[in-house]
């Protein structure tokens, strides 16, 4: 059964008042998930090793993930898409990061900063040229933001230009850290066409693989997230068509606001399933592995620390589903202010930092094999620095939440 077979119009809330949040999915969504824990265990986990090992991308994955309803979550059946929504979205990467992270974080890229972006934002004519292919996973999306000199600031320090000439934009200067770089074939990409107004001078163009002026600088190879392809782009007097301005000129400060609070309450799923196999595989391990003649799952100073890593996983649950629930229904060109921005914020950045305590205990828990490299508790310890800086660092978050707690 693919997602498109089951009902996921809403919650299920049998006997809880309307007005009572709930951070537990419903019969449904635990449908999804169930699914995608079953196709990612079967397909996607046995890819991981040889992913990580050789910075490796399987090119069939996108197709793959299209044929079983798992691209375009959220846009309507009319544009190719499954016509669901973000909370589904989210259980969606929670399911595939149990079993890969690596594609995890890819589908995060083309699904939400790529994908939904586009359809959020764009007309009706771009959504009918660009997600289908998007959807169907014949097209595989990414966005370019962050550039070598402007990482947290990536707004005020943008240097790429966008100027017009004609029916085209000319774009030029250097995108860094893009994930599905050296592999995506619809770019979104944030330049500057007004210089004077800072990050109010912002737009935002569809760039298309193989567009004149376009390159691959370099591919970069990853402490963690290896099989994830990332990648330094290059626009040398890039010949964007008019057509591929998105959401109006100097306007591109709204979709990235809002695409942000939308990605950071994406992440907070990669860092939960990441943290539910490591919980898996420590518990395997301490009751196979032996020490003074008895099972160390026997110690209670290891059952201390599973007891710990339960107890984290399960708050990173409900903070996780609770910023999905509440970014479930954002305004087309909201966010990047208010609520929905502290949370969002608040979400990554108590999911990646508790990320870091499960995935330390796990890999004590492992002693001598959690330090070797091809043990794959190793491969997710690997992964929890980048949840702490994707998307906007720890540091950057907090500025985010106290920002918002201080306005007036």
């Amino acid at each position: 059964m693919t997602v498109t077979d089951a009902e996921t119009q809403g919650p299920h809330l049998s006997n809880r008042p309307m007005d009572m949040p709930s951070y537990e999915l419903s019969p449904d969504q635990q449908e999804i998930l169930d699914q995608v824990d079953r196709f990612a265990k079967d397909v996607l986990h046995p890819l991981s090793r040889r992913m990580d090992d050789e910075e490796w991308w399987p090119d069939e994955i996108f197709p793959r993930l299209g044929e079983m309803g798992y691209l375009g979550v959220t846009v309507p059946e009319e544009f190719g898409g499954v016509g669901l929504d973000l909370m589904t979205s989210g259980v969606i990467a929670q399911g595939l990061a149990r079993w890969n992270h690596a594609i995890s974080l890819s589908w995060v890229a083309h699904e939400n900063l790529c994908l939904n972006n586009i359809y959020r934002n764009a007309n009706d004519r771009q959504r009918r040229k660009y997600l289908p292919g998007l959807c169907s996973g014949q097209k595989v999306g990414a966005l370019g933001l962050t550039e070598p000199g402007a990482g947290s600031d990536a707004l005020g320090s943008m240097r790429t230009t966008a100027r017009r000439e004609g029916e085209f934009y000319i774009l030029n200067g250097t995108k860094i850290f893009i994930t599905n770089g050296t592999i995506a074939d619809t770019l979104l990409i944030y330049a500057k066409t007004d210089k004077e107004a800072g990050a109010k001078g912002i737009s935002a163009f569809i760039v298309e693989k193989g567009t004149r002026g376009f390159s691959i600088a370099q591919k970069l190879v990853k402490m963690g997230f290896r099989g994830s392809p990332t990648a330094e782009l290059v626009f040398d007097e890039c010949k964007v068509p008019l057509e591929n301005l998105i959401g109006g000129e100097n306007k591109g400060v709204s979709v990235v606001m809002s695409g942000l609070d939308l990605e950071r309450s994406m992440i907070s799923p990669i860092c939960l399933g990441i943290a539910e196999r490591a919980l898996e595989l420590s518990i395997e391990y301490a009751k196979v592995r032996e020490q003074f003649g008895r099972p160390i799952a026997s110690f209670q100073m290891i059952q201390s620390k599973l007891a710990d890593m339960y107890v984290w996983i399960e708050t990173m649950r409900a903070m996780t589903y609770r910023v999905l629930a509440a970014a479930n229904d954002l305004e087309i060109g909201g966010g990047g202010r208010g609520e929905i921005h502290a949370l969002s914020a608040a979400s990554v950045m108590y999911t990646a930092e508790t990320l870091n305590k499960v995935l330390n205990e796990a890999v004590q828990i492992h002693g001598g094999t959690g330090y070797i490299w091809e043990s794959e508790i190793n491969r997710l310890y690997r992964s929890i620095k980048l949840l702490e800086i994707g998307a906007g660092t720890t540091e950057v978050r907090k500025i985010i939440i106290a920002d918002q707690l201080l306005r007036d």
